[in-house]
């Protein structure tokens, strides 16, 4: 008997409705901001064979790197000694493809007798015992970095492991609030687990094993579709990370080489930079994630994830070098995967040209502040990113002050919650006017937000993209880098890229996004497209003259025609 497609949709929908009830069990029972405002997490569906059927992404780079941590640490374990009930973690970077703070949680699926599929859940974790609070930048191995566990059942056949629960509570500078996350990640891994067993139950399992072939094959027929239709070539790109957080002076070069073929789309980092000294060295599983996002959104960028859609895709990454790292070399601040999947998009324009945006700001600029709250004597920390300027494109202007494209699923933290949780103040939180890269379509600015601390505390940027402009495209003009600035306006002012240093009581910190690059000739921009940004403030008065050729009557607010014509006409 044929199988039903009503069934198959009902099927496929009842595992996207599964995985988003996973992601609101886990952001309603999470203890910390970074998961339940900034959703820095990544929860997937898996078939037996490790094969993800659906998502809902926070970080969506974590969601390839699932796919592979799953599959190393079933390799691991082992499926025959997997029961009903085991709950699994995994924090070894090299296999859960990122650093150890970002843990993996598996819980293998039973059902009807047989193993089905699993729930995974990848999520940061405050602390896991690093030699640094919050966040590492000068790492030299991966035994710095935390609690390393090799996919360890802290559930067996449903029984609590306390002596594994305490070793982690030992290993923890915020082992309340680190507890009580685990408990939320565990928690959504089970409702997972329910939602797949009543799906089963209720269809049987051959209906289950033929409706996923069916949902997995009908999306690797609409990404081969769309590869149809792209051009075929290789291009070449490379772009630059600040420094590994130990040589300051020296930048990091990612290297990408993509290729389209009938069959396949091969993205090649090799002559990327060498592994580094410092923790900017990638895991091969993070490094198939960010490709995988940018392959993705070129393809598939309408319909939900899933294996089938990246079965054209093919990466490759030298071991030993930055985007593939073996051990020891320490991972853990892991910021070129932001930076990654610009330059995918970069080499990528030389053959779509009308496709491909130009660059956003190129980071997430995240900051984070550690300390001792006055108010209770217990350790506090709290962290958010903030939005970028996206690239000018042929169809119109980049968006201003959203999340990095990287992180298309997660949001940034309100200035309500962040001033609740933490002994600072928000001063100000603006646009930086002037930041997007001049264009025929501006690229999108970037934000500036001003903390000021209240009480002694350490702060950290993680920032990795402030040497270099993001690159404007088809004659449009790169945009302002972003920056971080600690004591801005006094006579001990620090600009820098990455920070990590103690602040005093009024100390004062800003962060400052990057824009991004414009697309197309500035003077062929519509004048009154430049009146409303300069109207905005987007845009000044001296830029709109300067780069754009318009002269403004701010007494009038209107265009003066004739000497936007003399300036447009040039010299």
């Amino acid at each position: 008997m044929a199988l039903d497609p009503i069934d198959v949709a009902v099927i496929h929908n009842y595992f996207l409705a599964a995985a988003r009830e996973m992601e609101r069990n886990l952001i309603r029972t999470s203890y910390s901001t970074v998961i339940y405002e900034l959703k820095d997490f990544g929860l997937n569906l898996y078939d037996r064979q490790c094969r993800m059927l659906a998502e809902a992404p926070g970080l969506a780079v974590f969601t390839r790197g699932n796919d592979y941590g799953l599959q190393k640490t079933v390799d691991f374990i082992g499926e025959e000694n997997m029961e009903p009930g085991d709950l699994i973690l995994t924090s070894y970077p090299y296999w859960s493809s990122a650093h150890p703070p970002d843990v993996l949680a598996i819980a293998p699926i039973f059902a009807l007798g047989e193993l089905i599929g699993y729930a995974a859940i990848k999520q940061h974790w405050l602390d896991l015992g690093q030699k640094d609070a919050g966040y590492i930048l000068d790492s030299v191995d991966v035994f710095q970095e935390g609690l390393l566990m090799p996919g360890l059942k802290i559930y067996k056949a449903g029984e609590l492991d306390q002596e594994l629960v305490n070793l982690i509570r030992f290993n923890n500078r915020m082992p309340d609030r680190c507890i009580g996350d685990m408990n939320a990640q565990i928690s959504s891994c089970r409702t997972g687990e329910r939602r797949m067993i009543e799906l089963v139950e209720r269809f049987g399992l051959d209906t289950y094993y033929e409706a996923v072939e069916a949902i997995l094959d009908h999306s690797e027929r609409l990404t081969r579709a769309r590869l149809a239709e792209l051009p075929k070539g290789t291009w070449e790109a490379e772009d630059w990370a600040d420094d590994d957080g130990i040589d300051r002076d020296t930048m990091l070069k990612l290297k990408v080489k993509v290729t389209i073929t009938d069959d396949e789309f091969i993205v090649d980092w090799s002559g990327s930079n060498a592994a580094t000294r410092g923790p900017m060295n990638l895991p091969i599983g993070c490094t198939m994630g960010v490709t995988a996002l940018a392959f993705k959104g070129v393809t598939t960028p309408d319909t939900p994830a899933n294996a089938g859609n990246y079965r054209p895709l093919k990466v490759i990454a030298p071991p030993g070098e930055i985007m593939h790292a073996i051990p020891p070399s320490p991972t853990f601040t892991i910021w070129a995967s932001l930076l990654a999947p610009e330059v995918i998009l970069k080499a990528l324009s030389q053959g779509l040209p009308d496709h491909i945006p130009a660059c956003s700001g190129g980071d997430v600029f995240s900051i984070l502040g550690v300390g001792t709250h006055p108010e209770t004597g217990q350790a506090w920390l709290e962290a958010t990113n903030e939005g970028v300027g996206f690239g000018g494109h042929a169809g119109g202007d980049g968006e201003d002050g959203i999340m990095h494209l990287s992180e298309p699923g997660c949001r940034n933290v309100p200035i309500e919650i962040m001033e609740n949780k933490a002994p600072w103040i928000i001063e100000s939180y603006q646009i930086r006017q002037d930041t997007g890269g001049p264009g025929k379509n501006r690229g999108g600015v970037g934000i500036s937000r001003t903390y000021r601390f209240l009480e002694p505390a350490t702060v950290l940027a993680l920032v990795k993209k402030t040497k270099t402009s993001p690159w404007g495209m088809n004659g449009g003009g790169d945009a302002v880098s972003g920056k971080v600035t600690v004591w801005p306006e006094t006579d001990k002012e620090s600009a820098n890229g990455a920070v990590h240093t103690p602040m005093a009581a009024e100390d004062v910190i800003r962060n400052s996004s990057g824009g991004g690059g414009g697309w197309g000739n500035p003077l062929e921009r519509d004048p009154q497209h430049v009146l409303r940004d300069v109207r905005d403030g987007y845009v000044s008065e001296r830029s709109a003259r300067e780069d754009y050729g318009v002269a403004i009557d701010t007494d009038t607010w209107t265009v003066d025609e004739s000497a936007t014509a003399t300036l447009r006409a040039g010299p």
